[in-house]
């Protein structure tokens, strides 16, 4: 669902007055009660006379289809309504809409416009976006140096995405001098807060000691943080892990059934990996591995292994 950032009870005390505020709170607790129709029907009361809230919150039934069939041109025509009237939550979802090219022609030249827009506020999503932007050059020139910059005044805010792009900014050196203490400072705050790709890189770095001591135990540990999530490099690492005995037992059979898992999910190194250890496994071995590979991946990574 989307964010929406302000609370009900700040949106109520800034921007209404009371009779206006009462017909935003029926909106609210019929949305909240399931009844669209009756909160789509208030929300336009206040959106035609102009408030960017209620113009926001319609843009977003639409686009996700509560109460209404889901259109995206409509709820471009809402978003630019409250866009255009400076609301950074609706210039960072209108930049989306051009980001992704629904309900309006795919467009990376006006999404970096509205995403600036938001950005400039201080939306830290949108500066998120930017940064995502500079360092793949989509609709800009590529520019590391900007991408970080961007990257950081996100992270600054403890968003997680930038968290975790930022310190892959500092751990390969692009647009920063290269820091593995600080790309696993970044890293820890994004896995803290549940990245799993981040959880996944913390482990790589205890595992080839960059910017902290080395240590097997606890790059098992983030590995499965990020393998419980999907991670598919996770995945395979923990299978390389098992194959060697770093930091857990030696264990052919759950080293086929992280790599084999990995493999499933798209790792290359998993499927590389899964077929080298098959080679030295007995056809009753690699049996139990792929059950228990699926039982794993069947059970949402709660049950995985003997």
């Amino acid at each position: 669902m989307t964010r929406i950032k302000l609370t009900i009870a700040t949106v109520l005390s800034l921007a209404f007055s009371p009779l206006a505020a009462q017909d935003f709170r029926r909106a609210v607790t019929a949305y909240q009660a399931g009844d669209y129709s009756t909160a789509l029907e208030e929300y336009k009361l206040l959106a035609n006379q102009g408030d960017v809230y209620s113009q926001f919150l319609i843009a977003v039934m639409y686009m996700e289809g509560k109460g209404v069939p889901q259109d995206y041109a409509e709820a471009v025509r809402w978003f630019r309504l409250a866009a255009d009237q400076g609301y950074a939550d609706a210039q960072r979802q209108l930049g989306n809409r051009y980001k992704n090219g629904e309900g309006v022609p795919q467009d990376d030249a006006e999404a970096v416009r509205w995403f600036r827009l938001a950005a400039d506020q201080g939306d830290a999503s949108a500066q998120f976006n930017l940064g995502f932007i500079y360092a793949s050059g989509l609709g800009v020139f590529q520019d590391d140096a900007e991408a970080v910059r961007w990257f950081r005044l996100a992270a600054d805010q403890g968003d997680a995405s930038a968290q975790y792009n930022l310190g892959y900014m500092y751990k390969n050196g692009l647009g920063v001098p290269r820091d593995y203490f600080e790309a696993v400072r970044l890293y820890r705050l994004a896995a803290d807060q549940g990245i799993a790709r981040s959880q996944y890189m913390l482990g790589v770095m205890y595992k080839n000691g960059l910017g902290v001591p080395q240590d097997y135990f606890e790059a098992v540990r983030l590995y499965r943080l990020a393998a419980d999530q999907g991670d598919e490099g996770a995945q395979a690492n923990l299978g390389y892990m098992y194959l060697n005995g770093y930091g857990v037992l030696q264990d052919t059979v759950m080293a086929h059934m992280w790599s084999n898992i990995g493999a499933a999910n798209g790792s290359e190194l998993g499927a590389t990996n899964r077929n080298i250890i098959a080679a030295s496994m007995t056809q009753q071995a690699i049996e139990q591995a792929q059950q228990m590979a699926r039982d794993c991946m069947s059970s949402g990574y709660q049950n995985c292994g003997y």
